[in-house]
Parts: C-alpha cells; structure tokens; sequence
C-alpha cells in the first residue's frame, strides 16, 4: 500500500501523456501509467486527469487548479509553465512566480503537491534554445519546493532523458519508454512500489548514415517544426477544442479517456 487515495494530475501535454498512444489511438503518458499502478497496489484509488495539450500555466491555474482545489484530493501533481519558456519574450521568473502561487493555493486545501523540473532539453534543436531559460526555471521550483514542502521530481538529472529515444519524433515530447521511466520515477518519489527501475541504460544505439540524420531533420521540419511556428503566429493551441481525457476524480477502474468529437481531433 502506498497510502495514497485520490489524485487529480492537472498541466499540458507531459502530464495528458503526448505522444504516448495507446492501443486504441488515446494518448497513455505517465501520469495513466502510474495511475494504473498505484490502483493496483490499492483498489479503490481515485484518479483523475486534467492535463491538457498547448496549454499555457495561466490556463491551467485559471481552468484546473480550482477544480483540483474544490475536489481536495490527498495528491495533485502540478506541471505547467513549459509552453511558457518556449514563446519567446516570455520570461522565467514571472513564470515561476504564477507557479508559485497555484503551489500555494493547492497546499492551502489540504494536498500533498508534486512538481516536475523541466528536462534537459539539450539533445532536441527547438528546445536546446530556450536551455538557460529552463535552467533558471527550475532553479525556482527547487526553491518552491523547498518553501512549501512540496515534492519534486526532477527531470533534468534524469539521464535516460538525455538520450534522443527518449522523445518521440516531434521532439517536443516524451516517447513510450520516456513517458514508462518518468513513471517509475515518480513512483520512486511516491513511495508506490514498482518493479522495474527508471535507471536501467539504454542499450547501445547503432550509428545513423549521415543522410539519414538529414532526411529525418527535414522530414521533422515540414511535418512539426513549420506547423508549431505556424501555431505561434497565429495564436493557436493544440489543445483548442479538446477536453481533458479523464474529467472527474473517481475509482481508476472507471477513470476512461473521453471519447467525444472533441478528443477524436487529429493531433
């Protein structure tokens, strides 16, 4: 037993699971993965999800963290403010100041709060940009984490993140095996016993013909990189549209991904 009874997981795309895909062509992610652990270990654990793709940390402080507040679950895990550090002109300690006070809103109801450093994001060409901003970042949640008692899972010390199988192809999110590692690892920090290790290496990678690594750049820039710089001018989200996959704190076993119009959009 681990002695956790409720969990809402609020944030953006790390949190739904993106790109994760499960089965039947719902995106799985962490946050379900451990879910489904952590209702093994105790039957009638209370799990739900509001993370959401695209979303900005204001959004998810204006849309999730009231309702994580007013359900009063033991845990709510918090991530957020990632698609903050990637617009340009936004800054770090303004980000982490909003994050602040949603940590301190949701310790005043009563829950335990987990928060997530940002990866390494060296190994991916978007990301490796914007790496000192994320630095600064989490050199903030540390501290947060340390005001508040909260607990912290840190990603950027995670040295399985640092390898490029990690993330899937759009380079903007975690593979299968990323999304099952940071799992474990949360588990680890939640005191859920598992039996696989978060540590375990990843066997050697056999080397790619230069033509290769090029082809797949191209292909990464037409297929996401011009359509995520697209999304930027316009104002637009990935998440316009879609709702949350798992909308209502409830019994894991009953806990289903929504499966209307909405969630069905090409992603």
């Amino acid at each position: 037993m681990h002695g956790w009874s409720s969990w809402v997981a609020i944030g953006d795309s790390f949190t739904e699971g993106m790109s994760d895909e499960g089965p039947d062509g719902h995106f799985v992610g962490w946050a379900d993965r451990l879910a489904a652990m952590m209702a093994e270990q105790s039957p009638g654990f209370q799990y739900a999800n509001l993370a959401l793709r695209g979303k900005i940390l204001q959004e998810i402080i204006d849309e999730q963290v009231p309702i994580a507040v007013h359900t009063r679950p033991d845990l709510v895990s918090l991530c957020g403010g990632g698609n903050d550090l990637i617009t340009p002109g936004r800054d770090a300690d303004n980000v982490a100041a909003l994050f602040e006070d949603a940590v301190v809103e949701l310790k005043a109801a009563g829950c335990t709060v987990v928060m997530f450093t940002g990866p390494d994001p060296q190994v991916q060409p978007l990301l490796r940009r914007v790496r000192g901003k994320v630095a600064i970042y989490n050199g903030h949640l540390h501290a947060i984490a340390e005001r508040h008692g909260a607990i912290l899972v840190d990603l950027w010390s995670m040295k399985v993140l640092h390898d490029r199988r990690s993330w899937c192809d759009d380079r903007l999110h975690f593979s299968g095996d990323g999304h099952r590692r940071i799992a474990l690892r949360v588990a680890e920090a939640l005191s859920v016993r598992t039996d696989d290790d978060w540590r375990e290496p990843l066997p050697p990678e056999e080397p790619k013909p230069w033509l290769h690594s090029r082809q797949a750049d191209l292909a990464w820039t037409t297929t996401h990189l011009i359509p995520w710089i697209r999304r930027q001018i316009m104002g637009e989200s990935m998440g316009d549209g879609l709702a949350p996959k798992h909308r209502e704190l409830r019994p894991y076993r009953e806990s289903r991904p929504y499966r209307g119009d909405d969630h069905a959009a090409n992603v």
